[in-house]
């Protein structure tokens, strides 16, 4: 029994347009509702130019760092590149110990280095061992902790008082030899933070909420040091020196004190994205200038357009009326991707344009194929509506097994760009795969289509070069 493919004619055209309509160049965007959201074409770090910034652990090379940690640390580093306002910005771990930061189009690559170099590194230190006197003449002052130190550094002697023996009261202005503090828990216990008010007095603290790990070690130490003050350490500056009143052994507590609004935010936020599991150093920076951006852009477009006509051409001259109808596919087949691209939205490189030029030629393979299959159907004297079906049935399998393993292929680039740091080889295997897998909907739905709504009522006997047969 016949198909009617007339009824799939419209969703196509109707999907035909609205990729047209978004990869329009003056495309107003969603304004729908509470949706506003513009539709552009995001380029990369190469295509515009921008930033590239690579950080290292800045801990002993005998330090073990898990994936957890430079997980975390990635997430916090991208949480503040969001902040200066750059249009998909790429934060990537990058081996074990160093994590890549590509902020495309930025205008102040010294603020930017800047806010990327406050690693933040979070540690709630023991200052049981000093006076009261002492620690609040040390808040706002860099401290020194024994975290990230080696065995032999942490066994060498410090000026840290003994716990229990008597502090003597400095005179005004005379702070004792720096001591050095002992890393209670770093940002990596803290699972959030927020600015509260009390219910009781109304007044502002800080309510946080730990991870089991940190709701482990904060209960044994709160409980063995209640009444005693216990500092905040963000980047080896005390910002912080409540006391513990009570022991928090159910995970989560609340840091009380003189609070405005501002302050107790400030405190939280700093608690929140400054939680930093490792502390990172900047090992490399390198701006990329926009000309050289605009200029490959402008080249990569003209070789995709060349490369488009050229298969065209082909396809017209091989293939005849089929081949045109596939070239009207294939233009839907880049309509399609490009718009994807935008709505998804894909970052757009240089290898990115690339994998999107060579899913071209694979977009044309499965074409080929039907199309043999179907001149030998014709040639055994089958209709061309049975030439068309036996045709796509019996090159499916090979269309199948090809763009599978290309989609294998892609998967592994992608997870190779994504564990290493290559975004290179990341963009490229990204753009492939979408071309890939749109092309394998032109080819079996749109391109067949065509093909059954133009040639079922031809008869290829009596007009055999329509099909080049």
């Amino acid at each position: 029994m016949r198909r009617n493919y007339w009824r799939w004619l419209i969703p196509i055209l109707v999907l035909a347009a609205l990729a047209g309509w978004v990869i329009w160049p003056n495309n107003p965007g969603i304004h729908v509702g509470s949706i506003d959201r513009a539709i552009e074409l995001v380029r990369g770090l190469d295509l515009q130019g921008g930033l590239q910034v690579l950080l290292e652990a800045d801990l002993p090379a005998d330090t073990v760092i898990t994936s957890e940690q430079m997980q975390t640390a990635r997430d916090i580093i991208e949480n503040r590149v969001n902040a200066l306002g750059v249009v998909e910005p790429l934060v990537q771990v990058a081996g074990s110990r160093r994590i890549v930061v590509e902020l495309p189009g930025i205008d102040n690559p010294e603020e930017a280095v800047a806010t990327i170099q406050e690693t933040g590194l979070l540690e709630f230190i023991d200052m049981s061992t000093v006076s009261d006197t002492v620690v609040y003449a040390l808040v706002g002052q860099t401290v020194q902790t024994d975290f990230g130190q080696t065995e032999a550094q942490a066994a060498a002697p410090t000026a840290t008082a003994e716990a229990g023996a008597p502090t003597p009261t400095p005179a005004a202005g005379d702070i004792p030899a720096a001591p050095v503090f002992h890393t209670v828990m770093t940002g990596a216990g803290l699972k959030e933070a927020g600015a509260t008010s009390s219910q009781t007095t109304g007044e502002f603290e800080v309510a946080f909420v730990l991870t089991d790990e940190g709701k482990q070690t904060f209960g044994e130490y709160t409980s063995a040091h209640v009444g005693q003050i216990l500092g905040i350490v963000l980047d080896k500056v005390l910002i912080s020196a409540p006391r513990i009143s009570v022991a928090i052994t159910e995970g989560q507590g609340v840091i009380t004190g003189s609070f405005t609004r501002e302050s107790a935010n400030g405190l939280a936020v700093q608690l929140r994205y400054g939680s930093l599991p490792i502390p990172l150093k900047v090992v490399e920076s390198s701006t990329v200038g926009p000309t050289l951006g605009e200029d490959s852009l402008r080249k990569s477009a003209v070789a995709g357009v060349i490369g488009l006509a050229v298969v065209m051409i082909f396809m017209a001259i091989y293939y005849r009326l089929p081949g045109v109808l596939a070239d009207l596919a294939l233009l839907m087949y880049a309509t399609v991707t490009l718009a994807l691209f935008k709505l998804i939205p894909v970052t757009l490189t240089l290898p990115g344009v690339a994998g999107f030029v060579l899913s071209i030629g694979v977009a044309v393979d499965a074409n080929v194929l039907i199309f043999e299959r179907m001149k030998e159907e014709l040639r055994a004297g089958r209709t061309v509506y049975q030439a068309i079906d036996t045709g796509f049935s019996r090159a499916w399998p090979s269309i199948r097994d090809s763009n599978l393993s290309t989609l294998i292929t892609c998967a592994i680039l992608f997870w190779f760009g994504s564990t290493f740091g290559a975004s290179i080889v990341k963009g490229f295997s990204l753009t492939l795969a979408l071309g890939v897998l749109v092309s394998l909907f032109t080819a079996i739905t749109v391109t067949r289509t065509f093909l059954h709504v133009v040639l079922d009522g031809i008869r290829a006997a009596e007009s055999p070069r329509l099909f080049g047969a």
